[in-house]
């Protein structure tokens, strides 16, 4: 199996050495590929500096920002252009704790084509404290199990590991999404292709530095998509 953990950033300086010094760690054996979104604050400057420390990690800038779709679809033919078999998306603000990766992997490794990190399953949450973004994450989750109509319970979450034979039957090329309702257009795609996902429970943190990416955009977005991935696939 040949392991990579796709990170993309955007304005991720502060938080960047610090995933992948903790990722590194734990997981020796594994690759890293930051695909960066033309971040203004030089964190691709930093993770070039990095590199001459850790030669497994690696480096995809984007000419111009793209959003969070884009950047993962890009690392995605990256990785599969340079021979991995086994993909974990993760955010860059520590929010997916690196300890779950092991969980997924031991998933993938007893055959499941994919595995999820979930927040609304036993053991799983969240330690966010504000009311409004509890009430999009629960909201949006109900709305997508509603109009979905699969067995899924987070379709929202962003933490998740596929095989390759799971991205050929997702096809990279049909994902419609930009913004974070990627995450659950590639589980629909998954299911539908008759791929086996694994949903696992995590505790979703809160980022304690950097901004947050969520705004007005991303939420209409997945209002729509959702409805839209329903109709279509």
């Amino acid at each position: 199996m040949k392991h990579i953990i796709i990170i993309p950033t955007y304005n991720e300086y502060n938080n960047i050495e610090r995933i992948i010094d903790e990722i590194f760690r734990l997981y020796v054996d594994s690759c890293i590929l930051i695909v960066d979104d033309s971040s203004p604050d030089n964190t691709a400057e930093l993770v070039l500096s990095l590199q001459k420390k850790y030669k497994k990690l690696f480096l995809l800038s984007q000419t111009s920002k793209g959003g969070i779709a884009k950047a993962y679809i890009n690392g995605f033919k990256w990785a599969i252009n340079n021979g991995f078999d086994v993909f974990t998306t993760c955010d860059a603000d520590f929010s997916h704790n690196p300890k779950y990766i092991k969980t997924a992997l031991d998933y993938i490794n007893s055959g499941f084509d994919g595995a999820s990190g979930s927040r609304f399953i036993k053991n799983g949450g969240t330690d966010e404290k504000n009311w409004f973004r509890n009430l999009l994450s629960v909201g949006g989750n109900i709305y997508s199990r509603f109009i979905l109509g699969a067995n899924f319970c987070d379709w929202l979450e962003g933490f998740n590991t596929y095989t390759l034979s799971a991205l050929n039957k997702i096809n990279l090329d049909s994902i419609g999404a930009n913004g974070f309702i990627f995450g659950a257009e590639m589980k629909y795609r998954a299911l539908k292709a008759g791929c086996s996902l694994k949903e696992f429970p995590i505790l979703f943190s809160v980022r304690t530095k950097g901004k947050s990416k969520m705004d007005i955009n991303i939420i209409l977005e997945a209002f729509f998509q959702v409805i839209k991935l329903r109709l279509s696939v």
